[in-house]
């Protein structure tokens, strides 16, 4: 009998791993039943991570929000997953424990089904208590071990791991691979030690796309035991992102597994709604290197999950790093010379911490580091004059025990500083607060919400939220919104920024207009960028006009009456924006 594998479709991180904001609430609910009939998803990944973070930062409040996709997914059948920061929740630094523990209960009443908890440290003091808590609040717990390679984190080292968790009560296992360097070889021993001794818990694996090993990995863990994989779907998939569900469901069933049909229409219209999303407003903030995968993260182990914030990152202090550079006399770096450099600077100085496995927020604080290094070294200043308070708290052992030794370079640093290690249960460090967000909020007359959502919100991402409800998260998206639309139309040709200039030519036709952003093929030749129809060419309505090449395939653009092409804007092969004007068309 074929044993089945089950896919978990990665909504939430898919956003995540590209740029920096996620669907709004009505985009979800327009993307949330064509996923259902794609009739081949166990499992959607609807929230958790930064993802309600960024609704209040550009003004949308997350809550209805989360319940609104969970909604669609709980009456089909289909089990919803969040991603969970164990110590810090749902944001970057560490959270009380009364407000973790309130997390499982709100998450619980709007819909959500399992909770992935992982620890950036892989301290199962930062996971356990919340797997208490999860099941409390009638959630099923994932504990998840964030995968990484290096000399101390071996297959044993994970099998261990996971004992600790199960003893612990942990129902399910995740093997959280969030930059895609856990070896195939190496991943497939983990999930066999785990389904050998424990048949019965439930593994499932994540795994980034960016340095190409996950879908060898996907192989491995599936022939060890695994149950569910995490995939992707385009336009999102590959790249920075996760494997796309059509070529994992093909490679699974060539190995002999039982896996679910792919209702291909409904997943050209999540594609098509997906793209739409992008081409709204998301796009704005979607760095294009994101669509690509590099071999270079095998040496440094950035995760998918946090290029999207890293390149925003390098734009914001490159121009400081070349003025430094120039003033020194030196060469000044290009992007790509930068990013480079910032991955070898991480290589360098991973280990000198202990080895944090680089997940979110320790990906960040080792990221922040070497940054901060490459921009002190342009000024000629020595490494490590720039950490800040959240860093020093991983280094001294404040958010968990690190998995290695610190450098002799970095203790002294600290000795240098007169910071005290902490070697006790990091929790301890952060007294509970609820009381305290209760008694402002009845102070200001604010609602704590349908099963205190609001109060929880509050508490977690206290700063996002003032100024959500103040609406200055609102402004500040707009303004922000508005920058990134006005530096596409700064590198914009004049004939995109003017296309009424051939209006003018021709007051009595229509503009053909891109739906979607592609490169325009009049034919599909390729190599004859010459190519383009000669004015007067007939269409009747519904004509194919002329095809868009897509990152995700093909798009026709159809004539919307009878007519004659009296001008083409756009040549064979040329990248056209969603919205520009392709040819002008007037009616017969």
């Amino acid at each position: 009998m074929k044993r089945e594998i089950k896919f978990s479709l990665l909504y939430r991180d898919m956003w995540q791993s590209s740029g920096k904001y996620v669907p709004r609430k009505d985009q979800l609910e327009q993307v949330a039943p064509a996923i259902v009939d794609m009739g081949c998803f166990f499992r959607v990944e609807t929230n958790g991570g930064a993802a309600e973070q960024v609704n209040l930062l550009y003004g949308e409040n997350p809550n209805p929000a989360v319940r609104a996709f969970t909604s669609v997914f709980n009456k089909a059948g289909i089990q919803t997953q969040m991603l969970d920061r164990g110590l810090n929740g749902l944001r970057m630094n560490p959270v009380p424990a009364d407000v973790r523990q309130l997390m499982y209960k709100v998450k619980k009443a709007q819909g959500v089904d399992v909770t992935r908890i992982f620890c950036g440290l892989n301290d199962v003091r930062n996971i356990i208590p919340s797997i208490r808590w999860a099941r409390e609040a009638g959630m099923i717990p994932q504990a998840a071990m964030s995968i990484t390679h290096s000399p101390i984190h071996t297959a044993e080292y994970y099998i261990n791991m996971a004992e600790q968790l199960i003893e612990a009560g942990a129902p399910e296992i995740a093997l959280k691979d969030m930059a895609g360097i856990g070896r195939p070889e190496t991943l497939g021993k983990i999930v066999y030690a785990i389904k050998k001794a424990h048949p019965e818990i439930t593994v499932q694996y994540h795994g980034h796309s960016g340095p190409g090993f996950s879908v060898a990995s996907m192989l491995e863990v599936a022939k060890a035991g695994a149950d569910i994989l995490d995939v992707a779907m385009e336009p999102l998939s590959w790249g920075m992102v996760h494997p796309d569900v059509i070529t994992i469901q093909a490679m699974l069933k060539d190995a002999g597994f039982l896996v679910p049909e792919i209702n291909m229409n409904t997943y050209m219209e999540v594609r098509r709604l997906t793209q739409s999303f992008i081409d709204d407003f998301l796009g704005y903030f979607i760095d294009p290197r994101n669509r690509f995968m590099s071999s270079l993260l095998v040496g440094c182990g950035l995760p998918g999950g946090m290029m999207g914030s890293l390149m925003a990152d390098l734009k914001g202090v490159h121009a400081a790093i070349n003025n430094n550079l120039t003033k020194a006399g030196k060469e000044p770096l290009s992007e790509d010379e930068l990013l480079v450099r910032l991955f070898e600077e991480v290589e360098f100085i991973w280990p000198k911490f202990g080895y944090p496995p680089l997940v979110t927020p320790f990906s960040q604080y080792i990221k922040n580091i070497a940054l901060m290094n490459i921009f002190s070294m342009s000024k000629g200043e020595a490494r490590y004059t720039m950490i800040d308070k959240n860093t020093w708290d991983m280094i001294l052992g404040r958010a968990g025990k690190l998995p290695g030794k610190l450098d002799p370079e970095i203790i002294e640093l600290a000795k240098k500083n007169n910071y005290e290690f902490f070697d006790g249960n990091p929790q301890d460090n952060y007294p509970d607060e609820l009381p305290r967000f209760i008694n402002e909020m009845k102070e200001l007359g604010w609602d704590r919400g349908q099963d205190d959502e609001e109060l929880f919100e509050f508490a977690m991402h206290e700063k996002q939220y003032r100024d959500f409800k103040s609406g200055e998260a609102k402004k500040r998206f707009d303004k922000e919104l508005l920058s990134e639309m006005e530096k596409k139309f700064e590198k914009a040709t004049v004939s995109e920024k003017i296309p009424d200039l051939r209006a003018l030519r021709h007051p009595n036709a229509e503009p053909v207009v891109a739906p979607v952003r592609g490169q325009v093929l009049w034919e599909f030749d390729f190599e004859d960028h010459s190519i383009a129809p000669i004015p007067g060419t007939m269409y009747k309505e519904g004509d194919i006009i002329c095809a868009l090449q897509t990152n995700y395939g093909i798009e026709f653009v159809k004539a919307l009456f009878e007519g004659k092409i009296v001008d083409t804007v756009k040549q064979q092969g040329e990248l056209v924006q969603k919205g520009e004007i392709i040819a002008f068309i007037e009616a017969s």
